[in-house]
């Protein structure tokens, strides 16, 4: 928890990882190429205070990670997103069973998330069932670039990804994170596009689409298909860093999603490794639009609250000290659009 000027913040990093990048588990030079884009976002929008050496960013262990989280960082539960990537590392990138094993070791601390591909057919299906019910599965992660085979990405909307959207609806299995954001060495930019959130949010209104990244670079895409669809959030992954680097870029991208979505859909990430939450807590808890840029709502303290953890607490009932907590917005319908013709 942070405390600053008599204000407490409940903080839920809703997007880290327990990768495994290193040399020996690189399946070949995409392995290679995908952990170094990592650590290039890691150097160049980091403090140089916060500056790790690649061979730390390889892989964390145990201890760093719940040092760099809870011990230092402020945060009070922290959510794994798992990332296989099976065709470029040998025992998978990040994956649930990875992030489960000290998920485990650590219940009262971290949520795990499953992932599925629709490529896998029938027995991806199976595996997703089985994944919620060793792991109590609350959320998966999708990323629809990553290559399998021939393949080099898949679409939400396509026939088998409903199949598998079904069967989380069936499981229990409502927020559905998805990578849109920035590409990634050797992933095509095409496959991270973010018009296919718009079907399956109109498609499947008992589920909450939590677009990580904020469809960076597409925000404005994003933020008129979430302004029209109450169960599409955003996830401020890679979008936070740029608190530092380019602080009136950042004040452009949270003004945006103020404006379009309030601050009931809008959640905090670290996107722990590439960038640890202590200062990104601090500089947010510190940050305010620039004044004249007068178009955008006030970044108040209550509405930091809420982005630092208490919406996120919301989607995946995590319990908040009453003295923290806040009204709860209405589920799926947070907010009205008035500044878009009906």
């Amino acid at each position: 928890m942070y405390e600053k000027d008599g204000q407490r913040y409940f903080v839920v990093d809703s997007h880290v990882h327990y990768w495994d990048g290193r040399p020996s588990n690189q399946a070949n030079r995409y392995g290679e190429g995908f952990i170094n884009c990592f650590y290039d976002y890691h150097r160049n929008l980091s403090p140089e205070s916060e500056l790790w050496s690649l061979q730390d960013f390889w892989q964390q262990s145990e201890e760093r990670v719940l040092h760099d989280l809870f011990e230092v960082g402020y945060v009070d539960k922290a959510i794994f997103q798992p990332t296989y990537l099976t065709d470029f590392f040998v025992d998978g990138f990040n994956t649930t069973e990875q992030d489960g094993a000290l998920a485990e070791k650590y219940p009262d601390r971290f949520i795990v998330n499953g992932s599925f591909d629709p490529r896998d057919g029938e027995a991806g299906l199976d595996r997703l069932e089985a994944l919620a019910q060793r792991w109590n599965l609350r959320g998966v992660k999708l990323y629809t670039a990553e290559w399998k085979g021939d393949s080099k990405g898949w679409k939400l909307s396509d026939p088998w990804s409903y199949r598998y959207l079904e069967r989380c609806q069936e499981l229990g299995i409502r927020n559905i994170h998805v990578h849109k954001g920035p590409t990634i060495y050797p992933l095509n930019r095409d496959a991270f596009d973010v018009a296919d959130v718009d079907d399956v949010a109109s498609a499947f209104p008992g589920l909450r689409f939590i677009v990580e990244h904020v469809g960076l670079p597409r925000l404005e895409d994003f933020c008129w298909i979430a302004t029209q669809e109450p169960n599409v959030y955003g996830g401020l992954a890679v979008a936070l860093p740029f608190i530092h680097s380019r602080p009136r870029y950042f004040a452009q991208i949270i003004g945006e999603l103020l404006y379009w979505l309030d601050e009931n859909r809008i959640t905090f990430a670290s996107d722990y490794a590439i960038w640890t939450p202590r200062w990104l807590v601090e500089r947010f808890v510190d940050f305010q639009i620039p004044e004249d840029m007068t178009e955008y709502p006030p970044l108040t303290t209550e509405v930091k609250k809420k982005i630092l953890g208490l919406n996120a607490a919301r989607l995946y009932d995590i319990e908040v000290p009453p003295e923290l907590d806040a009204a709860p917005a209405p589920d799926g319908a947070v907010g009205s659009s008035p500044k878009v013709p009906a």
